[in-house]
C-alpha cells in the first residue's frame, strides 16, 4: 500500500470501561464486539493503562482499532498522554524512511520514562522489518510485534507484564487474518473492514510483502456478517481495506455455498440494509477488472471514486518497478471507468526519481496526469527501503533532482485539480457531515467522489456528524469545494 492516513492516537476511554455490542455470524458463532462510548480517563485510575500512537496507512489505523480492543479486553485502559501510561506502544509504518525514523526519535525522547516502570512496544511494519535489532537500538523496548502476530498479543502482554521481552515476528507465512473479538472503533459512523492482508506483488521499491506477509483473505461470510453488525449499530459508511484490496480471493463461501469475487463482495456489502456508502482501497491495476466498474454502476451505494496507483507513466520504469502492467494496460482500466454510466472520480499514487528514471520518462508521467485528468494525486520521492530489489539498481537520482521533479509534478496536478473542481460549481451534491470549523462557521462534508466540501448552514440547523445533507457548490479550490446547505 502506497498512501494512507495518520491516526494520532488521542482518543481515550471513560472510567466505567467499554460498552460492548455483540452479535453472531451466519453459523451462530460470536463474530465479536464493537467497542464504543469513548471519553476521558482518570489519570489516577488503578487500572493498567496504555498509550498508542499510529503511523501510516488506513490498514495501520484499523489494525490499531483492533489492538486497542484487545488491550481493553485484557484489562488495560487507554490514556491521552505518554506520561499517564504504563505501556507505550507505537504502531509503525516503513513505507518511507521518514516515518520509520520518527518512531525511533519517539523512543529516544521517552527513554527516560523507563525509570518510572513504563514499558515500551513497537508494532507493525518497522517491528517486522527490524525485528530483534530494535532491542539493540532501543534497549528499553519490551515488545516487538509484526502485524501478522497481533492475534498473539494476549500471550505477549502476559510475558512483558512478568518483566520478560516478547517478540512476534515469525508469522509472515500464516494463512490467518487478524480477526479479533474486540474492535475499538474510533469513528461512530464510518468504519474500516480489512478483507485481505499481506501482498504477493513484490514491487521493486516496496517493503510490504516483507513486513506484512503473503496475501490472505477473509471469507465473504465473515466480512458480510461484520458489515451487518456495523449497520445494526448505526454505521452508514464502510471502507474495505487491503494492501491490494481487489486481489481478494474468497477462501470459502460458508453460508452461501459460493465463493465471491471482489466485485461480487463489493456489491453485496453495498446491498446491506442501512449502508449508504461503500469505499475500498487500495487497488492494484493488475487485478482491477471491468466487473468492478460494472458493480459501481449497478449499486448506488458504492462510491463513485477509485484510487488506482499508477506510480509512473513510463512502461520501462513500470517494468523496472515490477508493477506487472504497462502504461497502455493501465490506461485501458482508466477507459473502463470513463465509459461508466456514473462519473467516477479517479485518484492515484506517483513515485518520482525511481533509479534510472530519465527526464523523458518523468515527462511521460506528467503527460499521463494530463491524459487521465486525476482528481487527486499522492506523490512521493523514491525512498530506498531495506530488503527491496530496487536497492541493487544503478543510476540513483540525486535528492535535489527528485525534489525538483516532485515540485513540478505537484504544480501540474494542482492546475488539473483547479480545472476539474470548477465543473462542480452550481451542482447540488449529497455530502456526509464530518465536522465543523467553528472559526469559519463552516461545516465540513465529504462527497461520494471523496471530495471535501466546506459549507454554511442556517444558524438554526442542528447537523449531526455522520448525517447526510444536500449542498449547493458555489466555489472551488484545488483541494476542496465550498458551498451552502440546501434547505
Amino acid at each position: 500500500m502506497d498512501t494512507g492516513v495518520r491516526d494520532t492516537g488521542k482518543s481515550v476511554w471513560d472510567g466505567k470501561g467499554p460498552k460492548l455490542h455483540a452479535s453472531s455470524d451466519v453459523d451462530g458463532r460470536s463474530i465479536g464486539f464493537i467497542l464504543t462510548n469513548m471519553s476521558g480517563v482518570s489519570e489516577n485510575s488503578a487500572q493498567k493503562t496504555f498509550y498508542l500512537e499510529t503511523f501510516g496507512c488506513q490498514m495501520n489505523a484499523h489494525d490499531s482499532e483492533k489492538v486497542v480492543g484487545t488491550l481493553l479486553q485484557q484489562g488495560y485502559r487507554r490514556v491521552e498522554t505518554v506520561e499517564q501510561a504504563d505501556l507505550i506502544l507505537y504502531n509503525t509504518c516503513s513505507i518511507r524512511d521518514k516515518a520509520e525514523q520518527k518512531v525511533f526519535h519517539r523512543l529516544a525522547d521517552y527513554k527516560k520514562l523507563q525509570a518510572q516502570g513504563k514499558k515500551f512496544g513497537v508494532l507493525g511494519c518497522v517491528a517486522q522489518q527490524e525485528g530483534e535489532k530494535i532491542f539493540e537500538r532501543a534497549p528499553h523496548v519490551s515488545l516487538v510485534c509484526g502485524s501478522a502476530s497481533y492475534r498473539k498479543l494476549p500471550e505477549m502482554l502476559i510475558q512483558i507484564e512478568a518483566g520478560k521481552r516478547s517478540t512476534g515476528l515469525d508469522d509472515r507465512q500464516t494463512d490467518e487474518c487478524f480477526e479479533t473479538e474486540f474492535t475499538a472503533r474510533t469513528n461512530p459512523y464510518r468504519g474500516y473492514i480489512t478483507i485481505i492482508e499481506g501482498c504477493d506483488k513484490f514491487c521493486a521499491y516496496c517493503v510490504v510483502p516483507y513486513t506484512r506477509g503473503k496475501e490472505r483473505s477473509r471469507t465473504s461470510d465473515s466480512v458480510l456478517a461484520e458489515v451487518r453488525q456495523m449497520a445494526d449499530l448505526g454505521y452508514s459508511e464502510i471502507q474495505l481495506l487491503g494492501q491490494n484490496v481487489n486481489s481478494y480471493k474468497d477462501p470459502a463461501g460458508l453460508g452461501s455455498g459460493k465463493k465471491k469475487t471482489f466485485a461480487e463482495l463489493l456489491a453485496s456489502v453495498g446491498e446491506v440494509h442501512g449502508i449508504k456508502r461503500v469505499r475500498f482501497t487500495t487497488s492494484h491495476p493488475r487485478d482491477f477488472g471491468r466487473d468492478i466498474v460494472d458493480a459501481i454502476d449497478a449499486v448506488p451505494t458504492l462510491c463513485d471514486h477509485v484510487h488506482l496507483p499508477v506510480q509512473s507513466g513510463s512502461t520501462r520504469v513500470l517494468d523496472a518497478m515490477q508493477r506487472l502492467y504497462t502504461r497502455d494496460q493501465y490506461l485501458e482500466r482508466i477507459a473502463w471507468m470513463k465509459a461508466a454510466k456514473r462519473e467516477i472520480s479517479i485518484t492515484t499514487d506517483v513515485i518520482v526519481g525511481f533509479p534510472g528514471e530519465s527526464e523523458a520518462e518523468f515527462t511521460a508521467t506528467l503527460d499521463l496526469l494530463e491524459e487521465v485528468g486525476y482528481d487527486g494525486v499522492f506523490s512521493f520521492k523514491y525512498s530506498p527501503r531495506p530488503n527491496t530489489p530496487a536497492l541493487t539498481l544503478d543510476d540513483a537520482i540525486p535528492d535535489q533532482e527528485k525534489a525538483r521533479r516532485l515540485e513540478v509534478l505537484n504544480a501540474k496536478q494542482k492546475e488539473i485539480q483547479t480545472i476539474r473542481n470548477k465543473k462542480y460549481i452550481g451542482q447540488v451534491i449529497q455530502v456526509m457531515v464530518e465536522g465543523k470549523n467553528e472559526v469559519r462557521k463552516q461545516w465540513i462534508g465529504r462527497t461520494s467522489q471523496n471530495k471535501t466540501i466546506n459549507f454554511t448552514a442556517p444558524s438554526h440547523a442542528a447537523l449531526a456528524l455522520g448525517s447526510y445533507v444536500s449542498v449547493l457548490a458555489i466555489s472551488s479550490f484545488p483541494n476542496s469545494l465550498a458551498g451552502e446547505m440546501v434547505v
